[in-house]
């Protein structure tokens, strides 16, 4: 097949060198300036450059196609402009989109590469808006996704939808009510930062003021585990290691009421029929016999 005169100049080497197309261009205006001086490919020179990547990995055909519809990116970038994000890096997600429409093209299904091409630079473009435009990603399910690209422009003003307009809203794109609901909630929202930006009295109330917990902090969490094993496990063991009377002795003294209130000296020296002093002597041999044994949960 004849090569024509628009795809030679298009993967002839340098070529976008040649068009102005430089990789140091100044700004996005000479960028945009740039690519729209690119010529554009009649449907023949496009299939023809479509089978010879297809058939011989040809990658300067690739280039042809990718450069002449780099105005395409550009168009569609600028109509997400509206979501705050630098129209560079739209342009520049855009145009990844764009590299792999080119890659998976068919020239035998019977359209052109513009508007397959369309789908995967929009992809590309909402992947990007939706991992940058908030810190918390806002939209993940399908629902969510096709709310969060569509709800803004069925808002007629600043005010929440109207029950009517949710309901509208979730019929024409298939979701649920609550999925609008929700979706509007989360786009009405901004980040806040965690730390107050000023050294004033206002510090206090910033959020990382009161999100933060000490009682989730590692190591209250493990000191709080360490202490329920020895009530509980701990405890338990050491105190079937005494023998009757010692047991009943460290029980009546120390773990009969919470409020640690337990039995006197004397009143378990009556029960026993031995001294005070004894008991005393008991209860120290006892508790030093079970710290030994707490040793090892501590």
């Amino acid at each position: 097949m004849k090569t024509t005169e628009t795809e030679t100049a298009l993967v002839a080497p340098g070529n976008a060198l040649a068009l102005g197309f430089t990789g140091t261009l100044g700004n996005i205006d000479s960028y945009i300036s740039a690519v729209n001086r690119l010529p554009m490919l009649t449907h023949e020179e496009e299939m023809s450059l479509a089978r010879r990547l297809r058939d011989q990995n040809d990658l300067g055909a690739a280039q042809g196609m990718v450069l002449s519809h780099l105005r395409l990116v550009v168009s569609i970038a600028r109509g997400y402009l509206g979501y705050g994000l630098p129209h560079a890096d739209l342009i520049q997600e855009g145009n990844i989109g764009l590299m792999k429409a080119v890659k998976r093209f068919d020239p035998d299904q019977g359209v052109r590469l513009v508007s397959y091409a369309m789908h995967w630079i929009k992809a590309e473009m909402h992947e990007y808006i939706l991992k940058n435009w908030r810190l918390v990603k806002v939209a993940t399910t399908k629902a969510q996704r096709k709310l969060f690209f569509n709800l803004r422009s069925h808002k007629t003003g600043l005010d929440s939808m109207t029950p009517a307009q949710v309901e509208a809203l979730a019929q024409t794109l298939n979701v649920k009510r609550e999925e609008v609901i929700e979706m509007e909630t989360r786009l009405s929202g901004r980040d806040i930062a965690l730390e107050a930006p000023t050294d004033d009295e206002d510090d206090k109330f910033a959020p990382i003021a009161y999100l933060s917990s000490d009682r989730n902090e590692p190591t209250n969490v493990l000191e709080a585990q360490q202490y329920d094993r020895l009530q509980s496990d701990g405890l338990s063991q050491a105190l079937n290691k005494l023998d009757e009377r010692s047991r009943r002795i460290v029980e009546a003294r120390w773990l009969a009421n919470d409020d640690g209130s337990g039995a006197t000296l004397h009143e378990l020296a009556k029960e026993f029929g031995v001294s005070a002093e004894r008991i005393r002597q008991i209860e120290a041999v006892a508790l030093k016999k079970m710290k030994g044994s707490l040793v090892a949960f501590a």
